[in-house]
């Protein structure tokens, strides 16, 4: 047996998100059947973890094992011959039995895309959400330092994840936004993330950005662990997965 893990790129924009649906079409699913008609198996495949409807990925993990005698640079090659366009394996090795793509993930970094101009750049149109305000990039800066370190992030979720006090805990170790040009990228890296959370985050930070809230009124936000205090949810389309760090 064999324990297989893969460096993943994809453009989420016709998925469902990376974990199976039933009614929809999934990353996951999709590398599934490719990997069964290269091996001949019923793979399981196990992603460091979920990416939503439309959200992008330039560093997804993901591991499988299998029995197939297949050379390593082989299934590369065959998987990155039948799986669509929008999938790409740029890396594959042979990890650890034991290694859990999942369960072994320490940290993970996204990073988000935002057009501040009056129009999108149509070669980058499926990979940025637009902003038609203008943003003070020091108002975003002075609020995301009340994000960094670990706190409670119930009010960036946008469901419930269970009923342990403890479920919201998150620390983040690194928020960075840049801007070139009209576009404004916004990195953050966390242990984990809720449900959205990175989404609420960059929605709030837009609203800062704007003016229609004080940077300080990030910390409010945090000590309220209600979601409605929160700004909107920025668009799928500008997340991208950038890397898993173990």
């Amino acid at each position: 047996m064999r324990n297989i893990k893969l460096t993943i790129q994809y453009d989420g924009t016709n998925y469902a998100g990376w974990q199976f649906q039933k009614n929809a079409k999934a990353i996951q699913e999709v590398i599934e059947a490719c990997l069964k008609k290269l091996t001949g198996e019923e793979v399981s495949l196990i992603g460091s973890g979920r990416t939503d409807a439309g959200v992008h990925a330039k560093g997804q993990i993901a591991n499988f094992k299998t029995g197939s005698l297949l050379p390593i640079k082989n299934i590369q090659k065959g998987l990155n011959t039948i799986l669509p366009k929008d999938i790409v394996i740029t890396k594959i090795e042979e990890a650890a039995l034991d290694f859990n793509s999942q369960r072994d993930a320490r940290s993970k970094m996204y990073r988000y895309a935002i057009s501040s101009g009056d129009f999108v750049d149509p070669f980058i149109r499926r990979f940025t959400a637009r902003c038609q305000y203008r943003l003070s990039i020091g108002y975003m800066k002075r609020g995301a330092r009340y994000l960094l370190g670990r706190h409670d992030f119930r009010s960036f979720q946008t469901k419930d994840e269970g009923n342990s006090k403890n479920s919201a805990i998150r620390t983040v170790r690194e928020i960075r936004i840049e801007k070139e040009g009209r576009l404004v990228y916004i990195y953050i890296e966390a242990d984990g993330f809720l449900y959205n959370m990175a989404r609420s985050i960059v929605g709030t930070l837009i609203e800062v950005g704007r003016g229609r809230l004080k940077p300080d009124r990030i910390r409010d936000i945090l000590s309220k662990k209600d979601r409605r205090f929160c700004g909107p949810t920025a668009p799928a389309k500008g997340l991208c997965l950038m890397k898993v760090g173990y």
